[in-house]
């Protein structure tokens, strides 16, 4: 798989596992040790808790059977190995079936800090954790379901809301503002980045007519970040249309957004 920075992502072996290599490794080892530390008193306790039920490894790159053990157990769900960056239809029908797509490459140590395509530690450290809690993980199935059903014009409106809410989500807690969202979670600059008391006017208040009116970038850090109340919160956005939101969002069209267009002239890779 050719993804514009030569990763290539591996076939599973009869058993069932990737042969990663002592370097790919040494890059996941970085990449966990890093975020391990940064994740304290900013990801959401549900995260943290998540991250000791998957036991992984702080030396080597994981292998799905191990997650899946564990995922399987706790609320149901799976990863599904998965070549690259997959079809709308193929990404929905997965999370509609309780199975997270991970494409099977790892960066390079030259894209440590950033990388717009989801690689195995996006998926497994950003995602997984949270995929152990009921809540989070009954919405990501709902998601899928809704966006199945959605004619593709919609679908890119729908992408928002995932958006929003599982790669770039903050809630509210006891303790202040946390993490949950897991494009942040896998990402040592973001983290840092959107609990700071300067980036704090860039807080929205979770309302899915407004993210779905809302445009965003995927090459910058994010410009605003909405906020839930709990994660109980997603279950309770389970009982909305998401199709029918979406439908009226573009009958009243975009806020206007907050940023540059990319060099393309383009909001994002699904606007």
């Amino acid at each position: 798989m050719s993804n514009g920075h030569s990763y290539t992502s591996y076939q599973l072996d009869s058993n069932g596992l990737i042969p990663w290599t002592p370097e790919e490794d040494q890059i996941w080892a970085t990449l966990i040790n890093k975020q391990d530390e940064l994740i304290q008193g900013r990801a959401c306790d549900e995260f943290i808790k998540g991250v000791k039920q998957l036991n992984l490894s702080t030396s080597k790159a994981p292998q799905i059977n191990d997650i899946n053990k564990i995922l399987i157990r706790e609320t149901g769900w799976q990863v599904e190995a998965v070549p690259a960056v997959i079809p709308a239809k193929h990404f929905f029908t997965l999370l509609s079936e309780k199975k997270f797509p991970a494409a099977t490459f790892i960066r390079k140590s030259h894209d440590l800090k950033y990388i717009q395509e989801p690689d195995i530690f996006h998926e497994i450290y950003g995602h997984c954790p949270l995929l152990t809690n009921q809540s989070y993980a009954d919405f990501v199935q709902y998601y899928g379901k809704m966006a199945l059903k959605a004619p593709p014009k919609v679908r890119k409106y729908l992408f928002r809301i995932f958006w929003h809410t599982i790669e770039f989500g903050l809630v509210k807690t006891d303790d202040g503002v946390k993490i949950y969202g897991a494009g942040i979670l896998s990402s040592p600059e973001e983290t840092q980045y959107c609990l700071k008391e300067a980036t704090q006017s860039k807080y929205m208040q979770y309302n899915s007519q407004r993210v779905l009116r809302t445009p965003f970038r995927i090459d910058i850090l994010q410009d605003h970040y909405f906020v839930i109340n709990g994660l109980d919160d997603l279950t309770e956005l389970i009982k909305e249309d998401f199709i029918a939101l979406a439908e009226e969002a573009i009958t009243l069209g975009d806020y206007a957004p907050t940023f540059d267009p990319d060099p393309d002239g383009n909001y994002a890779r699904y606007n």
